[in-house]
């Protein structure tokens, strides 16, 4: 009763209301409508339906459902109660308009009203504890279980998109989550912290507590379930076995189960991989995870394998984490030693005591290294010439190093011994050859054949690389060999080592040879001791002596040599501007016999310098000029004041250094122009040009001179350093061609500038844009120059039609001619055969 006479109430308020309400288009006539009204709410107008006579009343049938009707007087559309999406989404129905009969005066009309879903509804998970069990070292992100929940309000709004997380997790004994979830799919699988840490010796079982909300979690409001994931950790499956140990050469039937892996996860594909890239792998495995190995592995040619063991789903995804494999493959002795060399040469002096080592016999195994089956021991199986005795040779077992037994070799009773080494490993034996020489010994020095070479007398200018002397010593010693060889040294006299020998390894005789240049002045006579020597030393107990040394002397003659430089050339840096009379440098030459010196320049092609003859002084003769040579070169000659002939050169190198001297001007090859009559905005590219160095770049100031007709009618812009624009100011002029007065400054220290005249031509113009000039027809006689020139060329071109005519006529007689005499020739032809 309450609610009804509330209701009264309402609908005499919007009565009294319902002449403003046309404004607010909440009424109307009746016809087919569609309302959208949130859910919820309660009591509320939806619309009202004006009549149109004969009608007086309206009537609502449909899906109502208690909630929606309508005032029949006054055509309110209200609700009496809440919607709600969850039960149904739209309601139906049917207004018509009756008379006062009751007859249906219009419609019925279809009227619908969609129920808007408001968030009202918490989502739910399926179950309220979940149970899953995950192997320890799954690989993360691989979901081993998953959660679900629903939500009742509308699938197409947010208020039903559900978002998931993990809110704890029990225990938490690392700052990283162990586990995650996929938020939208509800699907929890391993963090990577929780594939790393997770044990279950340590903890087998952990406590998720999961939630779940809706509007995709995006709002404060938004509704929240949890539920709890109780997860078990079991021991993982997924392990690498131990090292596999594989005897090489095996007589097995191949292939052979050496292991066997597991998967954590069911019906897992299993594969090899191997990062060495081997030509062949000989392994392989089966789809229970069993490894096998292929064919007989040998040690030598490899003696370890590693590869892993890879498990992939049926889309060829990988479910574990790669299993490492290490093989190693066992050494059996299956290999005979081996010389290092095919023969062993030793050198040994024939005064090498008992007990010495005089070499070592080098052999391999390539069975595994450190092991009795690569153990090698030697022992001299025969000596080849047995004297003086059989057993001058003795082998440490298991060194291989080889030492004399006595002091018994002499190289006249034998100069060489062939020695078989018989080697041996446990089950192989090998025989090496060595061969030893018995080399003399250095017990004799070298003799000089003269004790004194007595002199020689040279001149000074002899050139370097002239033997001046050979000398000839000879040693006792075994021939060819460190013992015999001589070398010969100036052991005293040279003390600038201004000579040297040379020897001839075949004979031993030495050239003395010039090495330096001789100078009477500084050493007219040299006073020499040479000694020979060998490359070997003297056994103990022999020493060289005075026969090993000889006396030479070197006489200079003296030689009129032409004065020397001290330089041999002269540098020198000058700007350009430098005053004429200007010292520049001073040259010095010295002559070696003490003569005076003059001097002179050549080549001096610019007579731009002079020199002082007799102190050597260079000064400027007349202004010098970077833009016509910076770098100048001239020839400075000193002779000797006696003897003219005697004379040298050195070079002058001269650089010129740039200074502000040239003013700038204009670089144009085209004079500019504009097409008449001007429609203004029109300019002229003009280019300027400076002679001076640039140390960077130029650098161009450009301005109008200081008259008032040019400033009137033209002005300049810059552009760049270089370049500039000038411009009509109007475009008032006439066709002619226009004098502009414009000023180039450069950036010179001082700057200059030069004032230039430039010609603009104001001219008509093609259709190309190009400035067409009229040729200006002169009404006047020719000159008499013209007129003799003429003249010549009308008689040259007549005498070229009469000599052509000439030479037509008497090629075509000389043609008829000959065609004449060949009518004649065929004639007589044609005669004979008819005959």
């Amino acid at each position: 009763m309450f609610k009804l006479c509330g209701l009264q109430l309402l609908l005499a308020i919007y009565s009294a209301m319902c002449q403003n309400f046309e404004q607010l288009h909440v009424t109307g006539p009746l016809k087919d409508m569609n309302f959208s009204i949130p859910e919820g709410g309660g009591v509320r107008f939806v619309y009202q339906f004006t009549s149109e006579t004969p009608a007086v009343s309206f009537r609502a049938t449909g899906e109502k459902d208690g909630i929606i009707d309508i005032v029949p007087t006054t055509g309110i559309l209200y609700l009496n109660g809440s919607l709600d999406w969850e039960t149904r989404a739209a309601h139906r129905l049917q207004v018509e308009s009756l008379d006062e009969k009751g007859n249906i005066v219009k419609g019925p009309y279809t009227v619908t009203i969609y129920v808007e879903d408001i968030n009202d509804n918490p989502p739910k998970f399926d179950q309220k504890k979940y149970t899953g069990v995950v192997r320890q070292n799954s690989r993360p992100g691989k979901p081993f279980m998953h959660v679900h929940a629903t939500d009742s309000d509308d699938p197409t709004t947010p208020h039903a998109q559900l978002t998931y997380s993990i809110l704890h997790h029990f225990p938490n004994p690392y700052t990283e989550m162990l586990f995650q979830i996929n938020n939208v799919t509800g699907e929890i699988s391993l963090s990577k912290a929780g594939s790393y840490y997770l044990d279950p010796q340590k903890q087998d079982t952990f406590t998720l507590v999961v939630t779940v909300k809706d509007m995709a979690g995006m709002t404060m409001n938004a509704f929240t379930s949890s539920a709890d994931v109780i997860i078990t950790v079991k021991e993982s499956l997924w392990k690498a076995p131990s090292t596999i140990y594989i005897q090489e050469n095996s007589t097995q039937v191949h292939p052979v189960n050496i292991s066997q892996v597991r998967s954590n996860e069911p019906d897992v594909i299993y594969d090899l991989f191997e990062k060495e890239k081997l030509p062949r792998l000989p392994f392989s495995i089966d789809q229970n995870g069993v490894i096998y190995v292929t064919e007989p592995l040998d040690r030598e040619e490899k003696d370890a394998y590693t590869f892993f063991v890879i498990t992939k789903d049926k889309v060829g995804e990988l479910v574990d984490k790669p299993l490492q494999i290490h093989v190693i493959v066992k050494d059996i002795n299956d290999n005979p030693p081996v010389c290092k060399q095919a023969l062993t040469v030793i050198e040994v002096q024939e005064n090498e005591g008992a007990g010495s080592n005089i070499g070592t016999v080098f052999a391999t195994d390539m069975d595994k290294e450190d092991t009795l089956n690569s153990r090698l021991q030697f022992k001299i199986k025969s000596q080849v010439p047995a004297v003086p005795a059989s057993n001058l040779f003795f082998i440490q077992q298991d060194t291989g190093i080889l030492q004399l037994t006595s002091r018994s070799l002499k190289k006249r009773i034998a100069s060489n011994y062939s020695l078989k080494v018989l080697v041996t490993d446990a089950a192989f034996q090998t025989i090496c050859d060595v061969q030893v020489y018995v080399i003399d010994i250095n017990d004799q020095i070298p003799i000089f054949e003269k004790s004194d070479y007595h002199n020689v007398t040279v001149a000074e200018s002899l050139p370097v690389g002239t033997v001046i002397l050979e000398i000839q010593a000879t040693d006792g010693d075994e021939p060819a060999t460190g013992s015999s060889n001589i070398v010969y040294q100036v052991k005293e006299g040279d003390p600038n080592n201004t000579f040297t020998i040379e020897t001839d390894p075949e004979t031993n005789r030495g050239f003395v040879k010039l090495k330096k240049a001789l100078d009477f002045e500084a050493a007219p006579v040299y006073n020499l001791v040479i000694n020979a020597t060998n490359p070997e030393p003297l056994v103990p107990g022999v020493q060289y002596n005075s026969s090993s040394l000889t006396l030479f002397k070197v006489f200079v003659t003296n030689v009129d040599e032409p004065p020397v430089f001290h330089k041999t050339v002269y540098r020198g840096d000058l700007p350009e501007d430098i005053p004429v009379n200007t010292l520049v440098m001073t040259v010095e030459a010295y002559d070696p016999e003490g003569d005076t010196v003059r001097y002179s320049l050549e080549g001096d092609k610019r007579k731009w310098l002079r020199i002082d003859s007799t102190t050597g002084q260079i000064y400027t003769a007349s202004t010098l000029d970077r833009e016509q040579q910076e770098i100048y070169r001239v020839d400075v000659v000193a002779s000797e004041l006696n003897n003219a002939a005697q004379k040298s050169r050195t070079t002058l190198v001269l650089h010129l250094s740039d200074v502000n001297d040239n003013a700038p001007l204009l670089a144009m090859d085209y004079l500019p122009f504009f097409c008449h009559p001007l429609s203004g905005g029109e300019r002229a590219f003009i280019q300027a040009a400076d002679a001076d160095e640039q140390i960077y770049y130029p650098n161009f100031d450009f301005s109008l001179a200081d008259d008032m007709n040019t400033r009137n009618n033209w002005e300049i812009s810059k552009v760049n350093g270089t370049h500039a624009y000038l411009s009509p100011k109007h475009a008032n002029f006439e066709e002619k061609v226009y004098n502009v007065s414009l000023i180039i400054k450069d950036n010179g220290k001082p700057p200059l500038e030069r004032k230039v005249n430039l010609e603009v031509n104001i001219c008509k113009c093609s259709s190309e844009k190009l400035c067409f000039i009229e040729v200006q027809r002169e009404h006047s006689w020719p000159s008499a120059g013209q007129a003799v020139g003429i003249l010549l060329g009308v008689m040259l071109i007549i005498g070229f039609i009469i000599g052509g005519v000439f030479f037509h006529m008497k090629y075509k007689q000389k043609k008829e001619k000959k065609s004449h005499q060949k009518d004649v020739k065929d004639t007589s032809e044609l005669n004979r055969l008819t005959i």
